[in-house]
């Protein structure tokens, strides 16, 4: 595929990973991006996941038509990128590779050599020409590891983004969800800790004239380039993306569950736009964790369970608090048979999260639903639906 006339996709698709990253679910696969930049000189832009070094190299030799990459430029060091490094500079002994300092130290880490004689070090601004073609480069750090450069072609005017706008996903499967689902789950789960750094990644990126996104997960972005920085820029700023309430609860035998259903009718019959209720033992967490980001009110509802909280409730909310969770109301559920600790616990949990507001009324439920208790439901729908 050219992303431009000098400018190749050389990446993979995988169809047999399971769970990404060792954790989340990619029912649709996971693509690896690479590009080769065809100029005077030829740069190919990071590798690709160590079980398709051989696709990734034939991709890249139908670009080459004979000739010999001459650079290596490497933006991200995470195996899913990286760990054909070795392979591709054995292959192509003439090849020099171009990074930060600190990608060099983690390639010692990785592979026991740091390319000494073979590398150009790079930092904020230093540029790479190519021939028609200069690449300038970003310093990206923490978005999401420390030595993350992002790069930028000035004369296609494609900005070649690390991880960022990246999404689950192979490239040769439509996905039905469109953009949006899959690169929120995936920002959140993996970039979503580090928002302030995509924000200062972000304004670097407003002083570029960006025709074209090339990621190295998803595809590459070449319309309507405003919706998808806008889109970043809200989830980096912890801003609400959607109005809606969602609902995250566990259940032993089904009375907090009964519990929810309840609040979930209040909220709907008191107006309420949009209610997403997710079953934190069944559902997928990721997932989870994406609606209390993109939703501006999130109820937690669950047990007391030996004196704590259900355990797929503390895994939730700590997944929120470890991504700097903000700028939310929350409500709390809780359900106890003869000492409810539950709410105590989670407030507690969520004490270091900035501007929360709390949700002035709190339900108990005493083992099952009550009268009282369902009062208390009927009272805290129309709360969170003023």
């Amino acid at each position: 595929m050219n992303v431009t006339k000098d400018i190749r996709y050389i990446g993979v698709n995988d169809h047999e990973i399971d769970l990404f990253e060792g954790q989340y679910v990619v029912p649709l696969g996971m693509a690896y991006n690479s590009y080769a930049i065809i100029d005077e000189k030829i740069a190919v832009m990071d590798t690709v996941d160590k079980h398709f070094g051989d696709a990734w190299l034939d991709n890249l030799e139908k670009e080459l038509d004979g000739r010999k990459p001459d650079y290596l430029v490497v933006q991200h060091m995470e195996p899913d990128h990286s760990a054909n490094i070795v392979y591709f500079m054995e292959k192509h002994p003439e090849a020099v590779i171009v990074s930060s300092a600190k990608a060099f130290v983690m390639m010692q880490n990785f592979f026991g050599r740091d390319f000494a004689d073979r590398r150009v070090v790079v930092g904020e601004g230093d540029t790479l020409c190519l021939g028609a073609h200069t690449l300038t480069f970003v310093t990206a750090p923490m978005v999401h590891w420390p030595e993350v450069i992002v790069t930028y072609d000035s004369t296609d005017k494609v900005l070649f983004s690390a991880d960022g706008f990246g999404k689950f996903g192979a490239n040769d499967v439509e996905d039905p969800e469109g953009w949006a689902c899959e690169a929120r789950r995936y920002y959140f789960g993996i970039v979503g800790k580090y928002g302030a750094m995509v924000q200062t990644l972000l304004k670097k990126a407003s002083a570029l004239d960006i025709e074209i996104i090339c990621p190295l997960h998803g595809p590459v972005l070449t319309e309507n380039l405003g919706y998808y920085l806008e889109t970043y820029n809200t989830w980096s700023s912890y801003g609400v993306e959607s109005e809606g309430i969602v609902i995250a609860y566990t259940s032993v035998y089904g009375h907090t569950k009964e519990a929810v259903e309840l609040l979930a009718k209040k909220l709907e019959e008191n107006g309420c736009p949009k209610v997403a209720v997710t079953d934190l033992a069944r559902d997928d967490m990721p997932e989870a964790v994406e609606d209390a980001f993109r939703y501006g009110t999130l109820v937690l509802a669950t047990t007391t369970y030996n004196g704590e909280i259900f355990p797929f409730m503390r895994e939730y909310i700590n997944h929120l608090t470890e991504r700097g969770y903000k700028n939310r109301t929350i409500a709390l559920m809780e359900n106890g048979s003869w000492a409810p600790m539950a709410a105590k616990v989670m407030k507690k949990m969520l004490e270091g999260c900035k501007n929360i507001t709390w949700a002035e009324n709190t339900v108990t439920v005493m083992s099952a639903l009550n009268a009282n208790s369902a009062a208390q439901i009927e009272a805290l729908a129309k709360e969170l639906c003023k």
